[in-house]
């Protein structure tokens, strides 16, 4: 954690620069466009591989209207020089590095909570898109006039190229407006529902283009939420028919602690010259931020925050993932607290079964935030005091692997996990052993292939 990203918790690291996360949008297009799926018959009898990005992982596109209202001059010329109808790269571009175009992005990426919609809404006057769905383009670089520093998925659909796989025919990309969730039953979800829909679609493109062969899902990070979700909303058939599995890297199941930072003090992940508190309006603006933060049924009642400056008659007050709403209301974002009771609870009480088989790559033994400790300053100021624990430096082992156990004891569903020493969250796109792994399950895969009838 795909939760962005503003500058999210489980953004995609591959650089220093590739932090400014939140892990948004108002969907550009129907479903997958047939025209980036060659309908050759695909290629060696290999399975489609579908690549789902996580939060931060691939380009966003924006562009402003007569309603945006910048806070200063230079959010209101800036980018200077922007593409065909206005519309502009807003993630990654570096100038967010620069303080006074970090407020300008941090308002543009900002989402805001309608009630009256029970839904979320970008900024008033800031449109969003992602392009090129369907292809691997946006989330192999986030910025490709940067690709030194902003490589994310391009090591990895470099190496299934080397292995066969060819773009547009048999190896797709999923972008998505990483902002933006998805809900628990009963509450509208517009911009994660309708990728899920552009989701299905193409993973049934691709498997009619490729002599229908189900599609293997790699999914990195918040990725993998959205790809279970796809998988627990479909029925039966339509997995048995159009998935053979689900890859994932990173996935935290269960939240993380670190998002607990990011909403409470804001996270810089080390970046220098950048305003905490000022970043951290738009991190808590982020629905799927919600969405990752620790989650009750792995977490507990186990203590993950504690402040000196909020405890009855001068003691200390204590947060855990059960008291999630209380915690939010003391760090001053109250308006957070009924999205998240409605929508987000009910969304993470229980790990739905994906009802294909799984693999699940988690990398360990890397130091991540397991507790957090703010002194008497309250949340405005940085923790006096972290604890670290075991995980992949951004999701804790107890959300990487807790939540799977649970499908190990359903006779009908295959989960394999696999355990990658020292790799860390993003580092995992990267890792020579990772790409083994990934390699090693897709041509057991393509070596098992049998011909399939298209439906």
């Amino acid at each position: 954690m795909e939760g962005r990203p503003s500058l999210l918790a489980l953004a995609p690291a591959a650089a220093t620069v590739v932090v400014m996360l939140s892990l948004s949008c108002s969907w550009c297009g129907g479903g997958a466009s047939a025209a980036r799926v060659v309908a050759a018959g695909g290629g060696a009898g290999r399975h489609p591989v579908v690549l789902i990005p996580g939060a931060g992982g691939n380009q966003l596109e924006a562009r402003l209207t007569d309603e945006y209202r910048p806070c200063s001059l230079a959010c209101r010329v800036w980018p200077p020089v922007r593409g065909r109808d206005g519309w502009f790269r807003l993630w990654f571009d570096p100038s967010v590095l620069l303080a006074p175009l970090t407020r300008c992005f941090a308002e543009r990426m900002m989402l805001r909570y309608d009630a009256g919609a029970d839904d979320f809404r970008n900024a008033p006057g800031v449109e969003t898109r992602v392009s090129d769905f369907g292809s691997t383009s946006t989330l192999r670089y986030l910025d490709p006039n940067l690709k030194i520093l902003t490589g994310y998925m391009n090591t990895l659909a470099s190496t299934l190229e080397k292995a066969g796989y060819e773009e547009g025919r048999d190896l797709f990309g999923a972008p998505y407006d990483f902002r933006y969730g998805l809900a628990g039953p009963g509450h509208p979800s517009a911009v994660g529902t309708a990728y899920l829909q552009r989701l299905r679609l193409l993973v049934e493109s691709a498997r009619a283009a490729n002599g229908g062969r189900p599609a293997i899902l790699v999914a990195h990070s918040l990725g993998g939420l959205f790809a279970l979700q796809l998988l627990a909303r479909s029925p039966a058939p339509w997995r048995a028919a159009n998935v053979a599995r689900l890859v994932t890297l990173s996935a935290p199941w269960g939240g993380s602690v670190q998002e607990m930072l990011t909403f409470a003090s804001g996270n810089t992940l080390g970046v220098p010259f950048v305003d905490a508190s000022l970043i951290r309006d738009e991190q808590r603006t982020s629905e799927s931020n919600l969405w990752l933060l620790p989650a009750p049924g792995v977490f507990g009642n186990t203590t993950l925050v504690v402040s000196r400056a909020h405890g009855d008659g001068g003691g200390n007050r204590s947060y855990s993932a059960k008291n999630m709403t209380q915690f939010l209301r003391d760090i001053g974002f109250e308006e957070g607290v009924e999205p998240y009771r409605a929508r987000i609870r009910p969304l993470v009480e229980a790990l739905p079964e994906p009802g294909v088989p799984v693999t699940c790559l988690v990398g360990t033994g890397v130091d991540t935030v397991e507790s957090l400790v703010y002194g008497e300053g309250g949340f405005d100021e940085p923790p006096e005091e972290v604890v670290y624990g075991d995980g992949d430096g951004t999701v804790n082992l107890a959300s990487l692997v807790g939540p799977v156990k649970a499908w190990a004891d359903s006779p009908a569903q295959v989960v394999e996990v696999v355990e990658l020493p020292k790799v860390s969250h993003s580092g995992i796109l990267n890792d020579k052993s990772a790409l083994e792994q990934i390699i090693r399950i897709i041509d057991s895969i393509n070596l098992n292939a049998t011909s399939y009838q298209t439906s």
